[in-house]
C-alpha cells in the first residue's frame, strides 16, 4: 500500500524529472532518445531505459508488485544488474517497503540465511529476463517510529551475515559526497559492470542516477576483455573499477583507445602499486584510488593520483572527517564522521562501531601530510606464537621481487605456533618459491616470513572484488 511517509531520495529523483522536462513532455516530444533523456544504456549503444520509462516502470511496479505490502516489509532485491534496478528501488521507497539488495551470484545457503536474519516479505528475482516477485514466510519486522529505507548486506568481519540499517537521508549524502568529490555530473556516461547490488555499484552508479541524472551503461559480462572493448565503444567518461579489471587490462595487448575516457576510480580492494603505473603508462590513465564501507559509504579519496605509496587512499570525502584513533602510532584504527553513515546493525546493534553518524572500521590506516594510507585491517593480522604479523606487510614485500605480479598473505592453522604465515602469488615462470623465501628471509622479521608459497594463476576475488583469507586459509591447509 502506498506509504504516507515522505522520503527523501524519491523526492530528489522527481527534481531530476523537473529538471528534463517531466516523464509527459518527453513522451510528447517524440524525439529519438539522446544522451539529454536516456537514463541506461547496453553495451552496444542501445536505450534500455529513459528518464521517462525508469518513472513509467517505477509507478508499474508500486501498483502491481508492491501495492499489498504492510509499511516496512522487506523486500530482498536479487536481480543482477538489470535496467530495472532504479525503478524497483523508487517504488519500494514511495511505498514505505524497506530494500534489501542481494547480490546474483550467492549461493543458495547464503542468501536464504540472509532472508531469514532479515525477516525477508519477498523476494524480487529474474525469471526469463523477466522481473517477478516471489512471497516468503518470514515474520514482519516491528521497526518502531523509524523504519529503514535499505538494508545493506554485510559479512563483517565474521562469516555470518548481518545487515546496515540506512535512511534516505544516508543514501543521498553518500551519493552528494561522492558525486562532489569526483566532480561526477550529469554530462557523464558511467559504465557499470560492479555490482548495484554492492554498496560501492549503489553509491557510484544506482543513487548518480536518481540524485544527480548520471545516465550509465550497464554489463552483464565481466570478461575483462570484454569489459575493455565496451568501455571504449560506449565512450563512457567514468570508470568505477576494481583492481582485478585494472591488473587484467594492463597487461593485455592490442588495446582500444578511450577518448572520452576522464575518470578511473579502484576501490573494493587494494590496488598495487605496480598495476596503477602500469596501467598509466599503457593508457594514459591515472588510477584514483577510492576508500570507502558500506556501513558509511566513501570515506577517502584519491584526487591527484600521484601513484608513491602503496595502499595511498588520499584525504577524506567532501563532509567526512576522519581522526586517529591512536594519534601518535604509526599504523591506527580511525573514526568516521559523516551524514553517510548508517544508523546501526541489524538484527544486533553494535553502538561502540557504528551509530549516531560515527563508524570505527577494522582497518588500520597511517595518516600522513598528503592522506592516509591503508597498511592492513585488524582482522586479517596473523597470531604466530603471540606475535603479530601483518599480512600488508608481507604482501608489501614479496611484491618488492620481479617478477610478482599479485600476492596475498593469510594465515594457516598451526599446532605449534597457533597460525603461521602462508602466501599465494602470482609471478613469472622463473620465479621459484624459494628465491621468493630467501627474499623475505632477508628483509622481514623471522615469524613474518612465509612457511609456504604457493603459485597461482590469478588470485581468486569474489563478486565484489575483495579476497577472503579464510576461503583461501581453508583452500590451502597444506
Amino acid at each position: 500500500m502506498k506509504s504516507t511517509r515522505a522520503d527523501r531520495l524519491p523526492e530528489a529523483w522527481e527534481k531530476i524529472l523537473g529538471t528534463l522536462g517531466g516523464p509527459s513532455s518527453a513522451r510528447e516530444a517524440g524525439a529519438a532518445p539522446g544522451l539529454e533523456g536516456a537514463a541506461i544504456f547496453d553495451t552496444q549503444g542501445e536505450v534500455l531505459r529513459t528518464f521517462a520509462r525508469v518513472e513509467e516502470e517505477a509507478r508499474e511496479f508500486e501498483r502491481n508488485l508492491f501495492c499489498e505490502f504492510r509499511d516496512g516489509a522487506v523486500i530482498a532485491i536479487q536481480v543482477g544488474n538489470h535496467p530495472a534496478w532504479p525503478a524497483l528501488l523508487l517504488a519500494c521507497l514511495r511505498n514505505g517497503l524497506v530494500a534489501l539488495p542481494l547480490e546474483r551470484g550467492m549461493a543458495e545457503r547464503e542468501r536464504d540465511e540472509a532472508l531469514r536474519i532479515c525477516c525477508a516479505a519477498a523476494i524480487v528475482e529474474l525469471e526469463n529476463e523477466r522481473v517477478v516477485l516471489r512471497l516468503l514466510s518470514h515474520a514482519a519486522i516491528d521497526w518502531g517510529p523509524g523504519p529503514p529505507s535499505l538494508l545493506k548486506l554485510t559479512s563483517g568481519t565474521t562469516a555470518a551475515p548481518r545487515a546496515i540499517r540506512f535512511r534516505s537521508e544516508q543514501l543521498l549524502a553518500d551519493c552528494e559526497q561522492i558525486c562532489d568529490t569526483m566532480g561526477i555530473t550529469g554530462h557523464d556516461l558511467n559504465f557499470g559492470v560492479i555490482p548495484l547490488s554492492h554498496s560501492y555499484g549503489f553509491s557510484n552508479l544506482l543513487t548518480p542516477l536518481l540524485v544527480r541524472g548520471v545516465p550509465m551503461v550497464l554489463s552483464r559480462d565481466r570478461m575483462p576483455r570484454a569489459v575493455l572493448n565496451d568501455l571504449a565503444r560506449t565512450n563512457a567518461t567514468v570508470f568505477p573499477g576494481m583492481p582485478v579489471f585494472y591488473q587484467a587490462f594492463s597487461e593485455m595487448e592490442d588495446v582500444p583507445e578511450f577518448p572520452k575516457l576522464r575518470l578511473c576510480i579502484s576501490a573494493g580492494a587494494p590496488l598495487s602499486l605496480e598495476v596503477a603505473k602500469k596501467f598509466q603508462r599503457k593508457f594514459n590513465q591515472p588510477i584514483h584510488s577510492f576508500y570507502g564501507s558500506s556501513e558509511c559509504g566513501g570515506i577517502c579519496y584519491d584526487r591527484d593520483a600521484p601513484l608513491l605509496e602503496q595502499g595511498f587512499v588520499g584525504q577524506p570525502m567532501c563532509g567526512v572527517s576522519v581522526d586517529s584513533l591512536e594519534p601518535d602510532a604509526p599504523a591506527t584504527r580511525i573514526l568516521v564522521r559523516s551524514g553517510a553513515a548508517g544508523d546501526g546493525y541489524f538484527p544486533q546493534p553494535d553502538e561502540e562501531k557504528l551509530g549516531q553518524g560515527r563508524f570505527v572500521p577494522d582497518d588500520l590506516l597511517s595518516p600522513g601530510a598528503e592522506g592516509f594510507r591503508i597498511v592492513g585491517r585488524i582482522s586479517d593480522l596473523i597470531n604466530v606464537a603471540g606475535k603479530k604479523v601483518n599480512p600488508a606487510e608481507v604482501e608489501a614485500e614479496l611484491l618488492r621481487f620481479a617478477g610478482v605480479r599479485a600476492a596475498v598473505v593469510f594465515g594457516r592453522e598451526s599446532s605449534l605456533r597457533n597460525q603461521e604465515v602462508a602466501a599465494c602469488v602470482v609471478a613469472g615462470e622463473r620465479v621459484q618459491e624459494s628465491d621468493l623465501l630467501e627474499h623475505c628471509r632477508a628483509r622481514l622479521s623471522g615469524w613474518q616470513v612465509p612457511k609456504r608459497i604457493f603459485f597461482v594463476p590469478e588470485i581468486p576475488v569474489n563478486e565484489r572484488g575483495k579476497v577472503n583469507r579464510r576461503e583461501l586459509a581453508g583452500k590451502f591447509v597444506s
